[in-house]
């Protein structure tokens, strides 16, 4: 199928949930590291034959379609990968049990398997050997989202903590007559506002077309990190119903830990900003 009717066969069944969609490149050897990928798409008669498996892979479990990132040429390395549309129900394709996570527990997550699977020519997305560079091309859009969740949740756990130390009374009194409780919204407030005006300048770099990725990986670097000292925060001033999962602020936390990983770990973030930093 040309990419056009590949649209339309499957993303208005997305857009109207009916189908979930899932991107499988994460493999037990290659994480933030696509170059290692090894899952196998060797060139038959008629399509492709797949061999490999997958890990850690968001909607995994329920998905209908997901997109398989494979080595089509592996001697160009990076650059010889390639991307697949794979249906469930591909003879020689299976799934692990969802994983159990410490976080995000409604989203399923689980290994993905390739045994000799055909698929034919039509299920090549786009062409052969330039999987890559389409990966690398939504990565800042990506990045930019999860710079959005983080700050999002950044803002919804100050906000139950803001609510919870004016409602709680500690020593008669409410606890946010305590002057360090005070000065620690203060703080947490801050760090929110300035980290959400960067954000906003990105939507905006975003929307002109003009978000380039090293300012995509500020953005989910710092929002990501801001998010998880501002959970971190609310979790302590609740005292002990901080710990108890029944709190919002609980679920945030556990959450937002993984924001530092996915789309990236932060400290390959890194990596991608300080190349603009060399004279």
């Amino acid at each position: 199928l040309e990419l056009k009717s590949k649209k339309k066969k499957y993303l208005p069944a997305m857009c109207r949930g009916e189908q979930i969609l899932a991107i499988a490149m994460t493999e037990p050897g290659a994480g933030s590291d696509l170059a290692g990928v090894r899952t196998s798409a060797n060139k038959v008669d008629g399509g492709y034959v797949l061999n490999g498996s997958k890990i850690y892979i968001t909607n995994g479990y329920m998905a209908d379609v997901t997109v398989v990132v494979a080595k089509t040429d592996p001697s160009k390395g990076a650059h010889g990968m390639s991307l697949f549309l794979v249906e469930n129900g591909t003879k020689g394709f299976s799934k692990g049990t969802p994983l159990a996570k410490m976080g995000l527990k409604a989203q399923d997550t689980c290994e993905l398997f390739f045994e000799d699977m055909f698929i034919p020519d039509e299920c090549l997305l786009g062409e052969e050997n330039k999987g890559f560079y389409y990966l690398m091309e939504e990565l800042p859009q990506e990045r930019l989202l999860l710079a959005v969740e983080a700050q999002s949740r950044g803002e919804m756990a100050f906000e139950q903590a803001r609510g919870f130390v004016n409602e709680r009374m500690a020593f008669g009194k409410p606890l946010f007559d305590k002057q360090v409780v005070r000065h620690k919204l203060a703080d947490m407030k801050t760090a929110l506002s300035v980290n959400r005006a960067f954000v906003d300048q990105c939507l905006e770099l975003h929307s002109k077309q003009k978000l380039d990725a090293a300012t995509a990986s500020m953005a989910k670097l710092a929002s990501t990190e801001n998010s998880w000292k501002i959970c971190d925060e609310a979790v302590q001033l609740h005292g002990g119903a901080g710990y108890m999962l029944e709190y919002p602020v609980t679920r945030a936390l556990a959450d937002a830990r993984v924001g530092r990983i996915y789309g990236g770990a932060n400290e390959i973030m890194k990596e991608v900003i300080a190349r603009t930093c060399k004279i």
